[in-house]
């Protein structure tokens, strides 16, 4: 036998051998069942011409659109609801993607957010991984509970309502007694101040109560500690975040929260009231996107509410805002000074000029 020959005989049973351990690998893939090879290897062929379909988007919007998988759906059920969601053309496409790369046993419960951008392949992808939706939300220091719930209702990625989550924090709302007893929470009071100012990763599947846990549970992680330094000098939590939420509407600057804080001790010190702005401001009541409206003259004595300082002594019933650690530790480290008057500097530096009497905090008007 020639050379020549033998190659080609050794040639024959090497591209053999290949094409038998492709089979038995997809044979494996397949579940060692022979139809369920020749069912995806049918589909791949029918891929192969759709390549350019699955590889497009429907769109080019970024904007997120939350999409719920529930349990037991079947890769049909999913496809159609992609579809009547705006993210992808062919359902049957779809389907015959994912089980021809075997992702149909894959697809996962849950919340996912996609968008129009995406592809189907992956839209696909991303539909195997239900613990990877996570979003960013913010809440900034100093926004009162309706702010909250206002970026929540500007927010897509929620899957309720800013009301839903005024429900559970509003006043009336349960709190965990071991939260309440912590900090000196009244029964029946709102959360306000205690739904602590950070930015936070939120799962898909949040609920209002999921958030409200989320932010007492930051409040704690942050402030929790000073409990002890609070009833040392005769306050509770609740007694320190209602000054604190003052504060932080007054400081501009967190570095003169510490002064701040200290001319409303020495006004509580001496039964004096407060006569502090934002209480009127948050009296009343505001409107969206209006929450902290201008006062006028006459609003000082003509707000009838219990939260308006410049008729009520001491401090008001609950926080007006959600304050952050710098005014919650200026309350507790409150600079001690003569001082019962405080303005604006003429400068608008946002800092402040103090005085001792009412004459010099007139005089130090602009």
């Amino acid at each position: 036998m020639s050379r020549f020959l033998r190659l080609l005989i050794l040639l024959a049973v090497l591209v053999f051998a290949c094409g038998a351990l492709s089979v038995i690998g997809l044979l494996l893939v397949s579940g060692g069942n022979p139809v369920n090879y020749v069912q995806t290897t049918l589909l791949q062929i029918s891929l192969a011409g759709r390549t350019a379909d699955l590889n497009s988007s429907i769109g080019s919007s970024t904007d997120p659109v939350r999409f719920e998988i529930q349990s037991g759906d079947t890769p049909r059920m999913i496809a159609q609801n992609l579809v009547n969601a705006g993210l992808i053309l062919d359902p049957n496409l779809f389907v015959d993607y994912v089980r021809a790369e075997h992702m149909d046993t894959q697809l996962q419960a849950g919340v996912y957010f996609l968008t129009q951008a995406q592809t189907m392949v992956e839209i696909a992808v991303a539909l195997t991984d239900s613990g990877s939706s996570q979003f960013p939300f913010r809440i900034l220091e100093g926004w009162r509970s309706e702010e909250i719930a206002e970026a929540i209702d500007s927010n897509p990625y929620f899957g309720f309502s800013g009301d839903d989550f005024l429900a559970v924090v509003g006043a009336g709302a349960s709190a965990d007694p071991a939260f309440s007893m912590l900090v000196g929470l009244p029964a029946g009071a709102p959360l306000e101040g205690f739904l602590f100012p950070n930015t936070y990763q939120l799962p898909a599947q949040i609920t209002p109560e999921l958030l409200r846990d989320y932010l007492l549970e930051e409040f704690l992680t942050q402030a929790g500690d000073l409990a002890d330094d609070a009833a040392a000098q005769g306050l509770s939590l609740f007694d320190v975040v209602r000054l604190a939420s003052i504060v932080q509407r007054e400081a501009v600057h967190a570095d003169e929260s510490a002064q701040i804080a200290g001319v409303y001790r020495n006004r509580l010190n001496i039964d004096m009231k407060l006569d502090a702005d934002p209480t009127v401001q948050y009296g009343l009541n505001g409107s969206r996107g209006s929450w902290w409206p201008q006062i006028t003259q006459a609003d000082y004595t003509g707000v009838i509410s219990p939260y308006n300082t410049y008729l009520n002594n001491g401090l008001p019933p609950s926080a007006i805002s959600n304050p952050g650690l710098a005014a919650i530790q200026g309350v507790i480290n409150a600079t001690q000074s003569p001082y019962l008057y405080f303005r604006a500097e003429c400068n608008g530096s946002g800092y402040h000029v103090y005085a001792q009497t009412f004459e010099e905090h007139v005089a130090n008007g602009c």
